[in-house]
């Protein structure tokens, strides 16, 4: 499967194994990152609430991030435990937008001020 290109909050990490766990913008399945998950550069340390880019590719049903990119440390520290006790006032009061037939699907889109930038094809 090609990489896809993801934005996402760290939910969880741990440092000196330099893992985390990552909530995906597509309100998809966890993204898991390790740095041996085939990192082109070296691995970022990664806290829980940083906003980070990263690839998502999928092994063994399992999505894997990888090629992490941190755009905004200490964007949400508090949003791991805000999910956890299921409160809905999240990383900067963003409201929660009811998806289907899912009230307690919150979109991640609504965390960023980040817009989507456009994509340049250079030839030469």
């Amino acid at each position: 499967m090609k990489p896809q290109n993801m934005f996402g909050v760290v939910l969880w990490s741990d440092a000196a194994a330099q893992k985390a766990v990552i909530w995906c913008e597509d309100q998809g399945e966890l993204a898991y990152y390790t740095p041996g998950d085939g990192s082109i550069h070296d691995a970022p340390a990664l806290d829980a609430g940083d906003l980070i880019q990263f690839d998502v590719v999928v092994q063994e049903n399992v999505r894997k991030a990888r090629n992490p990119q941190v755009l905004m440390p200490s964007h949400s520290p508090d949003l791991p435990e805000k999910l956890r006790a299921g409160q809905p006032d999240v990383a900067h009061k963003a409201a929660v937008t009811p998806v289907k037939s899912s009230p307690k699907v919150v979109e991640l889109s609504q965390y960023f001020d980040i817009s989507a930038q456009p994509k340049l094809a250079c030839s030469g």
